[in-house]
């Protein structure tokens, strides 16, 4: 499934303001509806996948942009990623047990609740010999558009606004985001404008993007560019070209069979079940199944080979 306009850069000439509009449209249901979660928790996994796929076509990378958040409560790994591509993926591991109790005591937790104490980590990995970039920040917040803002302030120091969306509509799950960016320096501002209009600038596009509602976030009946030109016409916006988003889970049977070839025979005997290893991708909930005797001829050649 691809949806061709995903993401919508745009931004206010001779402003320093930028921004992207997220729009996961039906993807979001296709992706989320792979996993039995709790609404609660889907929620979250559709908000990290429109945060995902908004920072990451901010970037000029090839690789992977992934966000992370690993905490100490119900939820305790979140994780969402998008291609250079725009190749989205993400799921949530949640502790049964744990989010009964949650629930029992609050039956609409926000992130914070979900996640618990933590840590916030946004990763680029463009792979082979390439840097990989990480920044890491405590979980701060009660939701995860306040938890990255935390991010950005103290790691990038990095002025922005994000709104993020997610719900089950009458046509299905559907995720989206609205990020603002002040941009630094002189590029793209009128340079006769002094610092305290582009502040002026910058305030205004705030609190115009914070009139955006959920429901028009998720509309798929409500254009990208109509939605931005209701928001910020009085300041006047363009639109850059779109960026399609898919989905876009990695895994393969090639891949997870070079996994197992580096287990024990004894690992092998114990992993399978009726004569059957299952092997489930976290991100897809693709069960891979590999006859256990297979798997025995392909490690003894692999120790004959070594």
């Amino acid at each position: 499934m691809v949806i061709p306009r995903g993401v919508v850069p745009f931004f206010v000439p001779n402003r320093p303001v930028r921004g992207r509009l997220v729009r996961l449209g039906p993807l979001a249901h296709a992706l989320l509806m792979r996993h039995d979660n709790h609404p609660k928790v889907t929620e979250l996994v559709g908000q990290a996948l429109a945060l995902a796929a908004g920072l990451s076509t901010a970037l000029k990378f090839r690789g992977t942009f992934s966000l992370q958040a690993k905490g100490k409560g119900a939820v305790d790994m979140l994780l969402a990623d998008c291609t250079d591509t725009g190749e989205l993926r993400g799921y949530a591991r949640s502790d049964a047990e744990m989010l009964d109790t949650l629930l029992a005591s609050d039956p609409a937790p926000a992130a914070d609740a979900l996640l618990g104490t933590g840590y916030l980590a946004f990763t680029v990995d463009q792979g082979g010999d390439q840097n990989r970039h990480q920044g890491i920040v405590a979980i701060e917040g009660s939701n995860l558009a306040t938890m990255a803002l935390h991010y950005f302030e103290t790691s990038e120091q990095l002025r922005c606004h994000i709104h993020l969306a997610c719900e089950q509509t009458p046509a299905g799950w559907r995720a989206g985001a609205l990020i603002l960016e002040r941009v630094a320096g002189a590029g793209g501002i009128d340079p006769i404008l002094d610092h305290e209009t582009q502040e002026e600038s910058w305030r205004t596009a705030c609190i115009l993007a914070g009139t955006l509602t959920d429901r028009e976030l998720l509309d798929d009946d409500l254009p990208a560019e109509q939605l931005l030109y209701r928001l910020f016409h009085s300041e006047g916006v363009a639109v850059d070209r779109a960026r399609a988003l898919s989905y876009g889970c990695r895994c393969s049977r090639s891949r997870l069979s070079g996994i197992l070839q580096g287990f024990s025979d004894d690992d092998l005997d114990h992993m399978a079940i009726d004569g059957t290893i299952t092997m489930t991708c976290e991100f897809c909930h693709y069960d891979f199944r590999f006859p256990r005797d297979e798997m025995h001829g392909q490690v003894m050649q692999s120790r004959s080979e070594g």
